[in-house]
C-alpha cells in the first residue's frame, strides 16, 4: 500500500499588498507586517515575485522578508532579468534577479519566463528552447542552498527534461484551469491534463507546486490531483481579505486544503 502524500502547503503571495502601498509614497500597508499576519493565521510560506520595474514587491521588501519571517520564503521571477535603475528617488534600484536571490537566499526560488511587458505571468518555460540556459542558473541557486522550481505548462513530455537540467520541482501555471472553471466550460478535461502532467512529474522524480488564479471556488477541485506539495496564492486571497480580513482569508484557504487532504488521506 502506498504511503499517503504530505498535506499541500499554502504559500501566500504578498505582491498585491505591496501594490496597494505603492499607490502612495508611504510605508503602509507594511509587507513584513502582513507576512506575519499570514504566518500567525497558519500560512506555511511567503511568496513574492519582484520585477525589475518594482511595480509591486521591491528589492528592499525581499531583503526585509528574508530577515524577518520564520516560514519558507519563495522568491519568483525571471532569472535573466538584469539590474534596473529606479525611476523614483524613494524606491531603491533593482539589482538583477540572481543578485537579489543571492542576497536573500530563499528556501525556494521559482523561475518564471516573464517580462516587464506582461501584466502577469501567463506561460511556463519551453525547456526544449530554454533548458540549456537554465542549467547554470539552477547550479548557482543550488550553491546558495535554494530549492529550484520551474514555472511550467502541464506538458508531460517536458518533465523528464526538467529533472535532467537539475530542477527540484515544477510549478504549474494554473491560469487556463482557473479560467475554464470560472466559465464552467470543460474544466474537467483541462484538469485531467494537469493530472496527467503531475503523474509524469512525479514519475520523473520532481516535486509539484501550483499557482495562478487559484481561489476558494476552484482550489478544492484542483487539489483532487494527488501529489501537489504547495499552492502559491496571492491575488484571490488578497481580494477575499478585503471582505473578511487577511488572517481569516488565510484560515479559509487552509481549511479548504485541509478538507480535501482529509478526503485523500493526506497527513
Amino acid at each position: 500500500m502506498n504511503s499517503p502524500h504530505p498535506r499541500t502547503a499554502l504559500s501566500v503571495n504578498l505582491n498585491k499588498i505591496a501594490l496597494i502601498r505603492n499607490s502612495r509614497v508611504t510605508a503602509i500597508p507594511d509587507v513584513v507586517t502582513f507576512a506575519q499576519v499570514c504566518i500567525d493565521a497558519g500560512a506555511d510560506g511567503i511568496t513574492v515575485h519582484p520585477r525589475p520595474d518594482q511595480r509591486h514587491i521591491r528589492a528592499s521588501d525581499c531583503l526585509d522578508l528574508a530577515q524577518a519571517i520564520s516560514v519558507e520564503f519563495n522568491i519568483e521571477g525571471n532569472p535573466f532579468a538584469p539590474a534596473q535603475k529606479s525611476k523614483y528617488d524613494h524606491v531603491g534600484d533593482y539589482p538583477g534577479f540572481m543578485e537579489l536571490v543571492a542576497m536573500c537566499r530563499p528556501a525556494q526560488c521559482t523561475l518564471v519566463p516573464d517580462g516587464d511587458a506582461q501584466l502577469t505571468s501567463d506561460h511556463g518555460f519551453d525547456l526544449a528552447r530554454d533548458g540549456d540556459r537554465l542549467v547554470p542558473i539552477i547550479e548557482q541557486l543550488h550553491a546558495i542552498g535554494s530549492r529550484v522550481s520551474l514555472f511550467m505548462d502541464p506538458i508531460p513530455e517536458q518533465m523528464a527534461l526538467a529533472k535532467a537540467i537539475g530542477a527540484d520541482r515544477i510549478e504549474w501555471y494554473t491560469g487556463p484551469y482557473a479560467k475554464a472553471h470560472a466559465e464552467g466550460d470543460n474544466w474537467h478535461d483541462i484538469w485531467q491534463g494537469y493530472r496527467e502532467a503531475t503523474a509524469a512529474a512525479l514519475e520523473a522524480g520532481l516535486g509539484v507546486n501550483a499557482g495562478h488564479d487559484l481561489n476558494l471556488n476552484n482550489l478544492e477541485d484542483f487539489l483532487a490531483i494527488e501529489g501537489i506539495l504547495e499552492v502559491s496564492i496571492g491575488h484571490a486571497l488578497t481580494v477575499d481579505a478585503l471582505t473578511i480580513g487577511m488572517g481569516p482569508a488565510v484560515t479559509a484557504y487552509k481549511q479548504c486544503i485541509a478538507r480535501l487532504c482529509q478526503q485523500l488521506g493526506q497527513h
